[in-house]
């Protein structure tokens, strides 16, 4: 009964593109004539995910930036929910995105469909009263870390630690000194990584800015290279003229990101899951982060914990620089990549207390386990109908 089951994936920007495309293949080993379609990118098309909706459309962050691009939004989630009653899928599967995915998941669960949500909101962090409004509109929820699990056990909602997906992915493919040869860079000169983001509203509010840090840098050490790995989301001719025009020599490379980053020395990123995966490689760097004045007043009045990145949160300390906002300046961030550079001890502190992170983050398997969480619901509604 659940081999032709229906399921609809709904993933808003890069990672969670990443995540679905894993989630996907998982579930097809199980299910082989299953069906997908929904919201994606090109890594969820890749594995035959009809996407209805192009996640690079979604990707936007920050309040005003949401609501720039509102009528996109709309249109979205307008034709996804029509699927409800066209497609009807036996499945829901929300990944992350979570305004918008609340609302499709408050949707589904009016016309009765089952509804698994993927990576909860950060209800420690914004508006802990949350979890109880997840109880109203979601089947079952999957968990990456394990504190995360006693909110939800508290009130009723079914819930899965699951682990984080980053463990099984997140290793070089290549010898350090085969990528610094791929890459055309040179193993006698140290490297900085420069970490942009996947979203169009990150590009906009903080691009200029790596790069001023990086021009300063280069002043005060000339030995350094630059490397941008670049996002599924962007084109390499969309940041190009950009750099150029900057004077700026920089190594732009598509894919193999895990390989750029065992190169790097010291990395200038966003906040994001790009953090984790940089502190599951052990790379000292500093968490950058800057939305539009309104959206930052609105979230300082909300968010509950200290910390701004990922890796931080989960080590439960500032493992990491985070400049935040207008702290966010050419020359704070050149001063803190600089220290990581020459001041060996911090660096090898940085690179121990990392290492701490993935420790807490339990073994690999997410997305296998996450594929019989969804197989499970299938059957029990199967069973049911």
């Amino acid at each position: 009964m659940t081999q032709n089951s229906r399921i609809m994936i709904i993933a808003g920007e890069a990672s969670g593109d990443k995540y679905g495309a894993w989630l996907t293949a998982e579930i097809r080993r199980r299910l082989p004539s299953a069906e997908f379609f929904g919201m994606g990118g090109d890594l969820m098309r890749g594995e035959g995910v009809e996407t209805l909706v192009d996640a690079d459309d979604m990707a936007v962050f920050g309040l005003v930036e949401i609501l720039a691009h509102a009528g996109t939004i709309r249109r979205a989630y307008l034709l996804l929910k029509k699927q409800f009653k066209i497609r009807r899928p036996e499945l829901l599967i929300l990944i992350d995105y979570q305004e918008f995915n609340q609302l499709l998941a408050a949707a589904a669960r009016k016309v009765g469909i089952r509804v698994l949500f993927y990576i909860s909101p950060q209800v420690w962090a914004w508006r802990p009263g949350r979890v109880k409004k997840m109880a109203r509109i979601v089947d079952h929820m999957a968990v990456l870390f394990p504190f995360e699990v006693p909110l939800y056990q508290r009130v009723g909602v079914p819930v899965t630690f699951v682990g984080h997906p980053l463990l099984d992915i997140v290793r070089p493919t290549l010898a350090r000194d085969e990528a610094f040869s791929r890459f055309g860079l040179d193993t006698s000169r140290r490297v900085v990584g420069l970490f942009p983001g996947s979203r169009r509203s990150e590009l906009k509010n903080l691009f200029s800015v790596i790069i001023d840090s990086a021009l300063l840098l280069r002043e005060q050490y000339p030995d350094l290279q630059f490397v941008l790995p670049l996002a599924p989301s962007f084109k390499r001719e969309e940041l190009a003229p950009l750099i150029r025009s900057s004077g700026l020599d920089v190594t732009i490379i598509q894919g193999l990101t895990y390989d750029v980053m065992q190169l790097c020395d010291a990395v200038i990123s966003v906040s994001g899951t790009v953090t984790l995966e940089l502190a599951l490689m052990t790379v000292p760097m500093v968490i950058i982060y800057r939305v539009s004045p309104v959206t930052y007043a609105i979230g300082r009045r909300l968010v509950k914990i200290e910390h701004a990145g990922i890796c931080n949160i989960v080590a439960g300390e500032r493992v990491v620089k985070e400049l935040i906002q207008d702290e966010a300046t050419p020359a704070a961030i050149a001063a803190e990549i600089g220290r990581i550079l020459h001041d060996g001890a911090y660096r090898v502190a940085i690179r121990e207390k990392l290492a701490g992170v993935r420790a807490k983050l339990g073994n690999g398997g997410c997305s296998a386990r996450l594929a019989e969480v969804a197989v499970n619901m299938l059957e029990r509604r199967a069973r049911h109908d």
